[in-house]
């Protein structure tokens, strides 16, 4: 009898600790579904694509070719990237000052599209390691004599998208700024007079005079130190992984000449080093 009474004292506790680790491996299995939740590459891996937003009107950084597919170097690049992850990637486009705003509601995982690593961005945004160094050109129209430095910008009218390094920089200098959503028709204002001046990447202008060689256009200064070009993340705990996934995919595509092939393929020369 006292032997009956043991053994089930002894299926007793057997069950306790059984429910106990039960129990438990539910509970880690909720953190480890909330840490998956929690953290963006995850869910990009999960779900298979990750979503860059860009406007797709800036060339060469972003455009629509002849035939109408989207292209340029940001495109290849961000393609380049998401297959490091293992996934593929989704180009959404909008206008510029919609890009982050996007991105902050949720409705992106990253912004691609030449986008400059700035103080104020900084305090809002993580960045990537860059994988774009450019230098900013003043251009005015070709028989603009009033303006030969950033410095005579005090006062004059410029046109540039809101939001943008090249407004903001205009600003700075004086300058009243008209908002625009493309290139194309930055530099048709200044030809028609309605502006000054506008200010934009160099690689950006040398690729319309490419495409337009007569345009009575002309960069009159150029910024002495460049600038670098990065992918934006928000600036949470959720997307610390995927920044390091990008920072690692970004050095593995500049040991392997990715990028300085994609560079020279768009711009003619190798934007991604120094």
């Amino acid at each position: 009898m006292k032997k009956r009474l043991l053994s089930r004292g002894k299926r007793y506790l057997t069950g306790l600790a059984l429910a106990g680790t039960l129990v438990l491996g539910t509970a880690f299995g909720a953190q480890a579904d909330d840490a998956a939740q929690d953290d963006l590459l995850a869910q990009i891996r999960e779900k298979g694509v990750i979503t860059f937003a860009m406007e797709g009107q800036w060339a060469p950084w972003t455009y629509h070719d002849e035939n109408g597919d989207l292209v340029g170097y940001d495109t290849e690049v961000g393609k380049a990237i998401a297959e490091k992850l293992g996934v593929e990637a989704e180009f959404v486009e909008g206008e510029w000052d919609g890009l982050f705003a996007g991105m902050d509601g949720g409705r992106y995982d990253a912004v691609i599209n030449g986008v400059e690593i700035t103080d104020e961005r900084a305090e809002k945004y993580d960045f990537t390691t860059p994988y774009a160094y450019i230098r900013t050109a003043l251009v005015v129209s070709e028989d603009n004599e009033d303006i030969t430095s950033f410095e005579d910008l005090k006062d004059k009218k410029t046109s540039n998208s809101l939001g943008s390094t090249y407004a903001d920089m205009a600003a700075e200098y004086g300058a009243v700024c008209q908002n625009v959503d493309t290139l194309a028709e930055t530099i048709d204002m200044v030809l028609s007079g309605r502006v000054d001046a506008t200010l934009n990447a160099e690689v950006s202008f040398y690729d319309y005079l490419k495409e337009h060689p007569d345009a009575p256009i002309k960069i009159v200064a150029l910024t002495e130190d460049a600038s670098e070009v990065s992918i934006p993340l928000r600036k949470e705990a959720a997307t610390e992984s995927l920044r390091e996934a990008i920072n690692e995919a970004l050095e593995e595509l500049s040991e392997d000449g990715t990028l300085t092939e994609l560079s020279e393929k768009y711009f003619g020369s190798d934007i991604s080093k120094k």
